[in-house]
C-alpha cells in the first residue's frame, strides 16, 4: 500500500524483503520522517497467496527524488528492525514509469459505500444509484484503492446520510478523489488543496473529467494555509488524509476553521497512530465519533463539539 505522496520526478528506489510487521514499520519511520513531498513508500505482499493472504513474504520500496542518504536510511532501518535487515536494503535508480503508471496498471474498480473508483479502462462499469468517478493513473495520490482512501469515502457516505453539509474543506487532496465525490454527491463548492503542485493540477484535470470543475478548484497549500482556504470557514465537513505527524499539527488550524457540531475525517493513520491524533484534537474540543480499519488503515470521524 502507498503510503504518503509520491514524490515529484523519483530516480531513487530502496527495496527489502522482509516479513508483514517489519515493512509496514519500515514504511511508517520512513514517511513520519522524510518530506513526503521528496519521498514515499510502499508496503506490500511479494507474491499474494488465494488462500491466505498473510503467509507470504512482504516487500518494502522507498522511492526518493533526490539520492538519499543510504547510511541514514539504513540506521533508520536499524532502529525498527535491526542491524541485519539495514544491511540486507538494496538501494537503486528507477524510471517514473516504475511508481506510476506500472504500479496503477490495471487496477479494478473499488467500491466505498455509494461510491465506485474506477480507471478509464473500467467505465460503464457503475451501478444504479452509484456515483462514478474517473480516476487515472497519475502523479499523485488517490486511486481510491488505498485503504484510508476508502475509508474517507466510506465516512462520506456515511456524514452524507445524515446531513447534507453546506461547506467543506479537503485538505490534502491528492488526486482530488474526496473533493469530487463530495461535489458529485452534494453539487456545491468544495474547497481543496495540496502541499504538491503536481496534485493540485492533477486534481483540477480529474475535476474537470468528472463534470465538477465549476465546484473543485483546487489550490497549492501547505495545510489549510491559503487565503482561499481560510476564506470558505467555518466549514462543517472536512477531510484531512494525510499523514500521523501533519494531521497532528493541523489540529489548531482544522478546528479553527470548523463550526461548532463539523463533523471531521481523518485519515493517513495505522493503529499506533490513533491514539496520539484522538489526543491533540481532544484538545481542541475535537473529539472521536466513529472509526473505520481497512488493510492495516484507520479512518476517524472527529466532532467539534
Amino acid at each position: 500500500m502507498l503510503e504518503g505522496l509520491p514524490p515529484n520526478n523519483a530516480a531513487h528506489v530502496m527495496r527489502l524483503v522482509c516479513d508483514e510487521a517489519t515493512a509496514r514499520n519500515i514504511a511508517d519511520i520512513v514517511v513520519e520522517t522524510f518530506d513526503p513531498a521528496d519521498t514515499a513508500a510502499a508496503a506490500f505482499e511479494e507474491a499474494p497467496s488465494s488462500r491466505d493472504w498473510k503467509t507470504g513474504p512482504w516487500v518494502v520500496e522507498v522511492y526518493f527524488g533526490p539520492a538519499p542518504d543510504e547510511a541514514n536510511v539504513r540506521a533508520l532501518i536499524a532502529a525498527v528492525a535491526g542491524a541485519d535487515a539495514a544491511a540486507a536494503a538494496s538501494f537503486g535508480r528507477i524510471h517514473q514509469r516504475d511508481w506510476v503508471a506500472s504500479s496503477l496498471e490495471g487496477l479494478q474498480p473499488v467500491r466505498a459505500g455509494r461510491f465506485v473508483v474506477h480507471g478509464s479502462h473500467a467505465r460503464g462499469l457503475a451501478r444504479v444509484n452509484e456515483i462514478a468517478i474517473e480516476i487515472d493513473a497519475a502523479l499523485a495520490f488517490g486511486t481510491g484503492h488505498h485503504g484510508t482512501t476508502r475509508g474517507c469515502l466510506l465516512m462520506l457516505d456515511r456524514v452524507a446520510r445524515r446531513r447534507r453539509p453546506n461547506a467543506i474543506l479537503d485538505i490534502g487532496t491528492g488526486s482530488g478523489v474526496l473533493a469530487i465525490a463530495a461535489a458529485r454527491l452534494f453539487r456545491r463548492r468544495i474547497h481543496a488543496g495540496d502541499i504538491d503542485p503536481i496534485s493540485v493540477a492533477a486534481a483540477a484535470v480529474n475535476a474537470k473529467l468528472n463534470g465538477v470543475a465549476g465546484f473543485v478548484r483546487p489550490v497549492q497549500s501547505r495545510g489549510a494555509d491559503h487565503n482561499e482556504l481560510r476564506g470558505g470557514a467555518p466549514y462543517d465537513l472536512v477531510f484531512a488524509n494525510i499523514l500521523a505527524r501533519p494531521l497532528r499539527g493541523l489540529a489548531p488550524a482544522v478546528s479553527r476553521l470548523s463550526k461548532p457540531g463539523a463533523d471531521i475525517v481523518l485519515s493517513g493513520l495505522i493503529g499506533p497512530d490513533v491514539a496520539g491524533v484522538v489526543a491533540a484534537y481532544g484538545v481542541q474540543g475535537v473529539v472521536l465519533r466513529e472509526r473505520i480499519d481497512l488493510e492495516g488503515w484507520a479512518t476517524l470521524l472527529m466532532c467539534r463539539c
